[in-house]
């Protein structure tokens, strides 16, 4: 028994049967016989017991013989039976140790099991619908505890959904439904009780539950939960959905307090969402407060673009709280550009891709956007939107819808077929009031890129319009400079200075003064232009392309090269300075270093036709 079921069932290594060897048969010295006959010779009776001994003796050697020729055959039986039963033991050996290393991966699978639950318990942060109760009289109206749970679960999964965040959302789930069907044996407890027993110990769960009671006037629906205190929503008796929605949104502002404020903010609700921020701020769980002072900083700034600078303090106090809170990092990029400060917008940029750890890093890619923006870093840009976007339902988890970002970035990198594309498949969003600015815009770049200034006037001066709205100032921050170009090139200077008037501090507006400028015949003051934009934010490449296209266009080719290769050193990743570059080169003679520039500048706008055509000539020279 102390040997285990194991050794019971499949042998022990030892379990050998015994076989006495037998003795040595003794043998008879016929010498010696002969010597002790001859000297018992003269005494009669010793020479008979003598005779009577070697007669035993004599017998005793036939039997020994006899009993070696049978012992041969048995042991020769033995040993052949010992040589059949080897691998038989060896298999028996094998498989006791097969199976006890089974029993111990099993017992290992087991715990491991058991440790992922236990973790999951205490990592679990779900809200957690129970069955709610209602009177049994609603039940022939297909109303009961379950629907009423239902509804409260679907309505709650319907704002995460429509949430636009980079934080994580809350699992949620019906309590009803969570039961895995696995019985623990002379139990009779489900794995899925166990998970729940776990959780409910050791978790983070909201627990929401509630009741429907009919009223003299209606009805009226309770939810309560562990953190969520218990409010009544009355209404009509045909008013269930309303009731539960109003449930819901409840429970997401509690349960989620941050998210809640930036779907308020999603959905145009910037009001509900800074009175949100400011009652609840000192209440809520304080993991949660840097990103409602995020939420309650945007909604403020998407009321009043004034209010920019209020707004930066709140994301500022954010990052205090919590430095690796990269959005909100984001943000205040965002301010600092609207507030005209591009320059301290990129060295915020630069301290937090250190912070982050570098390129990649602990920052997702899509929160170095408005760097990239800065840096004309467009391709990186690109595909960081473009897998958010694939991430996170075709909208993305930016403040913007995604389409008609990466139509922006399509047409600066001159590819108007993918630019077209990307707006005309855009998720539409009846609360976000920059896609169709954002439409208007694009369609205007891509007219001044092919030279169609009435087009290009047409979409401009309608996002002129559409820039009214301080959600499309916050969220594209100097984009009205370009409505100065199309003004200018199609006869209006009045309304050109207008709009470079109200775009202040940009860098943008600065070099675009300086074309404006050097289009009216006033070279040396487009000059001081192009100087002034450099000098107002030296570490970006903008105004160093346009001062270096200026120089081409006036014949300087060796000054504007030098242009080109400062716009090239801030914006590595920017196709334009690199071609600007190259047509400096071909003008000086240097066509196979034309060539060069004219290739890397095609890894970063492939389907640019003018670089296509560049490239094509200067490979004749």
């Amino acid at each position: 028994m102390a040997e285990g079921i194991v050794g019971g069932i499949l042998g022990q290594e030892d379990d050998k049967p015994e076989v006495e060897p037998s003795a040595a048969p003794a043998g008879i010295d016929a010498f010696a016989a002969a010597v002790a006959a001859r000297l018992a010779g003269g005494d009669p009776q010793v020479a008979r017991r003598m005779a009577e001994f070697l007669e035993r003796q004599s017998e005793l050697a036939d039997v020994q013989r006899k009993f070696l020729v049978e012992e041969h055959a048995a042991r020769l039986h033995y040993l052949q039976g010992q040589a059949r039963e080897v691998d038989p033991r060896r298999l028996g050996l094998r498989l006791r140790v097969g199976f006890q290393l089974f029993v111990v991966l099993a017992a290992t699978a087991i715990g491991a099991a058991a440790l992922i639950m236990v973790r999951d318990a205490v990592t679990s942060r779900r809200v957690v619908i129970e069955p709610f109760h209602a009177p049994p009289q609603l039940a022939a109206q297909g109303i009961d505890g379950a629907v009423v749970a239902a509804g409260v679960l679907d309505e709650l999964a319907r704002l995460q959904d429509s949430t636009r965040s980079s934080s994580a959302a809350r699992g949620l789930t019906g309590a009803w439904t969570s039961d895995i069907k696995l019985d623990v044996p002379e139990t009779g407890v489900s794995i899925g009780e166990i998970s729940r027993l776990l959780r409910d110990r050791f978790g983070h769960d909201e627990q929401i539950d509630g009741a429907l009671v009919q009223t003299a006037g209606g009805l009226a629906l309770t939810v309560r939960g562990n953190n969520v205190p218990a409010k009544t929503f009355p209404g009509a008796v045909g008013e269930l959905d309303a009731l539960t929605t109003k449930a819901a949104e409840y429970v997401y502002s509690k349960s989620q307090p941050a998210r809640w404020a930036t779907y308020l903010v999603n959905t145009e609700r910037y009001r509900d969402a800074v009175d949100f921020g400011r009652t609840n701020f000192q209440s809520v769980d304080p993991a949660e407060r840097p990103r409602l002072l995020n939420a309650w900083a945007l909604a403020l700034q998407a009321m009043d673009i004034r209010s920019a600078a209020e707004s930066l303090k709140l994301l500022q106090a954010a990052v205090r709280l919590q430095p690796d809170l990269w959005v909100a990092h984001v943000n205040v990029q965002n301010s600092l550009m609207i507030l005209g400060d591009e320059e301290g917008a990129w060295r915020d940029g630069e301290s937090m891709r250190r912070q982050a750890g570098g390129r990649p890093g602990r920052a997702r890619e899509t929160d170095f956007i408005n760097w990239d923006l800065l840096t004309w870093n467009l391709p990186q840009n690109y595909a960081a939107v473009v897998l958010d976007t694939e991430q996170n339902g075709g909208a993305g988890t930016g403040s913007v819808s995604a389409g008609p970002v990466m139509a922006d970035l399509q047409a600066r990198m001159h590819d108007p077929d993918a630019a077209m594309l990307a707006l005309e498949t855009s998720k539409p969003d009846p609360h976000d009031p920059t896609i169709a600015a954002a439409g208007h815009f694009v369609r205007g770049e891509l007219a001044l890129d092919r030279g169609d200034t009435a087009a290009a006037l047409t979409e401009l001066e309608a996002f002129d319009k559409d820039y009214e709205d301080p959600a499309v100032v916050g969220n594209y921050p100097g984009y009205e400079c370009w409505v100065a170009l199309a003004e200018e090139w199609t006869g209006h200077p009045d309304k050109a200075d207008a709009v470079l008037a109200r775009g202040g501090t940009m860098v943008d507006c600065y070099r675009f003064r300086g074309d404006i400028l050097d289009h009216r015949g006033d070279w040396p003051a487009a000059q001081k232009a192009y100087a002034d934009a450099a000098a107002l934010a030296p570490d970006l490449p903008a105004a160093y392309y346009s001062w270096g296209a200026a120089l081409l266009r006036h014949g300087d080719f060796a000054a504007a090269a030098d242009k080109f290769q400062a716009a090239n050193h801030r914006g590595r990743h920017w196709a334009d300075p690199l071609k600007g570059w190259g047509d400096a080169l071909a003008k000086l003679g240097n066509a196979s270093e034309a060539l060069k520039k004219y290739d890397q500048a095609l890894k970063l706008a492939p389907n640019w036709k003018a670089l296509q055509a560049a490239r094509a000539a200067a490979s004749k020279t």
